[in-house]
């Protein structure tokens, strides 16, 4: 690539290659006595960038959007009123022209320069906040998940086959039966009671799936795995109330 062919688009730019432990910068020449700095990943030195950044009168900013490190980094130049550009890495090999001795961040600051990157689409800071709270509540539910599977198993090796007479053991009957046998109370016409009204299966078959042998090691491990599945459902429950404050504004 014939740089002196090609026009400036952006002066004031910067290019960033985001690593791990650590985030190299390159501004172009003239800018200060060292046109590419290394900035440890820790919200001290990127604060240290953005300093330098400023002194250097940078305005604009690239870097790619590989893992997830490059999120603090982007939100805090973005903080801080910088135009910052994510662009995709396999976009930025594709172009020819680039020279073996000139590091990534330069590479990327040279082609933000002539504009020959196209930044990738981001939403707006609002949808990025909703998405996070929406990430965050679907691992929860896996979460929460897990620990089902695990009451369903305490209970088969205790021969309680609840799963053939209530189609959701987390449901109202479920869990009423589940706590009530975790209270110490194993009498299968009792617990047979405490189905739903609405629960379809005949109460005779409730009864014979709470037959059950009751062993100490398998109680333990179903209050174990209730406690997990409670904790679980609260913390969807303020995920929840975090989604809807994040809605109204």
């Amino acid at each position: 690539m014939n740089r002196s062919s090609i026009k400036i688009i952006n002066p004031d730019s910067a290019g960033i290659d985001i690593g791990a432990s650590s985030h190299f910068v390159a501004i172009p020449e003239g800018r200060d006595n060292e046109i590419v700095r290394e900035f440890e990943c820790y919200t001290p030195d990127i604060q240290r960038m953005i300093s330098w950044l400023k002194k250097c009168s940078i305005k604009t900013i690239v870097m790619e959007s590989t893992g997830s490190y490059w999120i603090p980094v982007f939100e805090m130049l973005e903080q801080a009123g910088f135009e910052v550009n994510l662009v995709d890495a396999h976009h930025v090999k594709n172009i020819r022209g680039r020279k073996s001795d000139v590091i990534d961040c330069q590479w990327l600051q040279q082609l933000h320069a002539h504009g020959l990157l196209a930044a990738a689409f981001r939403p707006e800071d609002k949808i990025v906040e909703l998405r996070s709270y929406l990430r965050q509540r679907s691992m929860l539910i896996e979460s929460a998940a897990t620990h089902v599977n695990r009451m369903q198993k305490a209970l088969v090796q205790m021969n309680i086959h609840l799963q053939n007479a209530i189609s959701d053991i987390t449901g109202v009957t479920g869990m009423a039966i589940i706590r009530a046998i975790l209270r110490g109370k194993t009498n299968p016409k009792e617990l047979a009671k405490m189905r739903d009204p609405r629960c379809k299966q005949p109460i005779e078959v409730i009864e014979s799936s709470l037959q059950g042998n009751y062993r100490e090691e398998h109680l333990f491990a179903l209050q174990q795995a209730v406690n997990a599945y409670d904790f679980y459902q609260n913390q969807i429950r303020e995920c929840d109330e975090a989604i809807k404050k994040n809605s109204k504004c």
